[in-house]
């Protein structure tokens, strides 16, 4: 009695633990760059807007106005009869300059209206205001 040789059973790679490493990192980059949204403002309550676009221009100034009436220039607290010659030391001989205003919804118009005026007073700044969508 001869022992036979068992058949060979063809090699197989099993794709199901593939996949679940590949799933698995793919949400990971999903979810970490939902966290890469980089705001030079700080945090306020946006008013929204039907029209909003997004501006894409190099060099940005960032103006905010908070809940409180606070002013921040880059993120450094200023008053609103310092901005004029802050922004225009910024904006320097950059045309390609953007000034943007991050006034929180319930700031009065008033205040909004004030730092606008001040920042038209600088010579070659854009002026944008922050909205949601």
């Amino acid at each position: 009695m001869r022992l036979q040789d068992e058949p060979d059973i063809p090699a197989q790679i099993n794709i199901v633990p593939m996949i679940d490493v590949i799933f698995a990192i793919l949400t990971f980059f999903i979810m970490s760059t939902l966290f890469l949204t980089r705001s030079e403002g700080l945090p306020v309550n946006l008013p929204k807007a039907a029209t909003a676009k997004q501006q894409q221009v190099p060099s940005r100034v960032t103006i905010t106005v908070d809940e409180q009436g606070v002013v921040s220039l880059n993120r450094k607290p200023t008053t609103v009869d310092d901005l004029t010659a802050q922004v225009r030391t910024l904006v320097g001989s950059n045309p390609e300059v953007l000034v943007i205003i991050n006034a929180d919804e319930k700031v009065g118009h008033g205040k909004v209206v004030a730092v606008m005026d001040r920042v038209r007073q600088v010579e070659g700044a854009k002026l944008a205001i922050a909205t949601q969508k």
